[in-house]
């Protein structure tokens, strides 16, 4: 009899952490937080720390399957940013089984110790609650290759404009990252604009990127971003652009780069990860503009 209460005293336990897990993703959402760390760090942090400090067996099956029910969820009510929540899942598992190890560490030395355990990640976990509570949002990254063909050639190209082409970079064929399907614009004169069109979903349109020439020179182009209805930019959001390009050998150096605001945190996961994402792009943008 004693055995049965507490089995179902610990059922009623983990009920109440999965009904607050479920009720603090869902304000999250509703809030506009749901890029934020808020929901990949503090949600889980909190979700351990409970669940490890109620009494039962195999805390970290029971952490690692409600973990897994919450990012199914995520995945479900974000749609698209369903790619976030796989690119998260990593961070997500490592706070949650990381502070379960931490406090059934000390849960036997004192019930303080395990209680303020996870207070350093829920104070990092903040980040991106609010605009001004974010680390170097602003990034920029740059892509080198050399081209075989002349600098006058490359600037042909170059004007001739982008045009859709097969995703060859692995990082964005892997997780199905959107890429432009209808793209239109030629010209490296001042006031050029090149638009960038994403395929839609039955979430919604795909949205597009439109691009104006700001500054031309012999050797390089700097455009700016006008408009970012993408898909994407709800995890990026594009700024500007410059290509440069300069003799080298026999061939042409052509040099992309690509400054964008991050719109994931935290920072310290999140920012190499879209760096990485972000130079498998600029390579897409030089296959599209015929620079192989």
């Amino acid at each position: 009899m004693g055995k049965f209460r507490i089995r179902s005293a610990n059922i009623a336990l983990t009920g109440i952490v999965v009904a607050f897990g479920v009720v603090f993703f869902t304000l999250t959402v509703r809030a506009g937080k749901a890029d934020s760390a808020l929901l990949f760090v503090v949600l889980p942090t909190a979700l351990a720390a409970a669940l490890t400090l109620t009494p039962g067996k195999s805390t970290h099956g029971t952490v690692f399957r409600l973990t897994t029910v919450g990012l199914l969820l995520a995945a479900v009510a974000l749609h698209e940013g369903a790619i976030c929540v796989v690119l998260a899942a990593p961070l997500v598992y490592g706070v949650a089984h990381g502070v379960t190890a931490l406090c059934r560490m000390f849960q036997d030395r004192d019930k303080i110790i395990p209680a303020l355990l996870p207070l350093p990640l829920l104070l990092t976990g903040v980040e991106g609650v609010d605009p001004e509570w974010r680390v170097y949002p602003d990034q920029s990254v740059q892509v080198s290759r050399v081209v075989a063909a002349a600098p006058a050639d490359v600037a042909a190209r170059l004007a001739a404009g982008p045009r859709p082409v097969a995703t060859r970079p692995i990082a964005l064929r892997l997780l199905g990252v959107p890429t432009p399907e209808h793209v239109h614009g030629t010209g490296l004169a001042v006031g050029d604009r090149w638009m960038f069109g994403y395929h839609g979903s039955a979430h919604g349109p795909g949205g597009q990127i439109v691009t104006e020439v700001r500054a031309a020179g012999d050797h390089e182009i700097t455009f700016a971003v006008l408009e970012d209805t993408s898909i994407t930019g709800r995890w990026v959001r594009m700024r500007d652009a410059t290509v440069s390009w300069r003799p080298a050998g026999t061939g042409t150096e052509v040099t992309l780069r690509i400054d964008y605001r991050r719109g994931l945190d935290p920072s310290w996961y999140f920012g190499p990860l879209q760096d990485g994402f972000l130079h498998a792009g600029a390579d897409h943008v030089l296959d599209m503009l015929a620079l192989t």
